[in-house]
């Protein structure tokens, strides 16, 4: 399997693992569909961008940065529609962010070597 494919799959979990974490708070409740949708979809994209990433770059350091950053990112433009828990928000999707990118760098098939001629 692919890296960019590990990260779209690792991201779809992980992002609802994410959006599942807002049932915690009972005023998320009737609404848990669109955050468990929307927090799925914020888990792929950063899947998505750091499977491209590591298909380039092997660096599980810089693969957690760069999945953090993204994270954190996504993470802060749904805060600022909600105008509101920042910090709810913005936490689990810096951490969700950081282990998509260690697991898009530490699985999935590297890239072939290309032969020059």
């Amino acid at each position: 399997m692919n890296k960019i494919l590990v990260g779209l799959i690792c991201g779809l979990i992980l992002g609802a693992l994410d959006g599942a974490t807002a049932w915690a708070y009972p005023e998320t409740h009737s609404v848990i569909g669109g955050i468990l949708m929307g927090s799925s979809i914020k888990g792929m994209l950063v899947g998505l961008l750091s499977g491209w990433f590591a298909r380039r770059v092997q660096s599980t350091k810089w693969g957690i940065v760069l999945g953090a950053a993204l994270g954190l990112l996504f993470a802060f433009l749904v805060a600022l529609m909600q105008h509101e828990h920042y910090l709810e928000i913005m936490l689990p999707g810096f951490i969700t962010g950081a282990i998509i990118g260690f697991l898009t760098q530490r699985m999935g098939s590297p890239v072939p070597e290309r032969v020059r001629r």
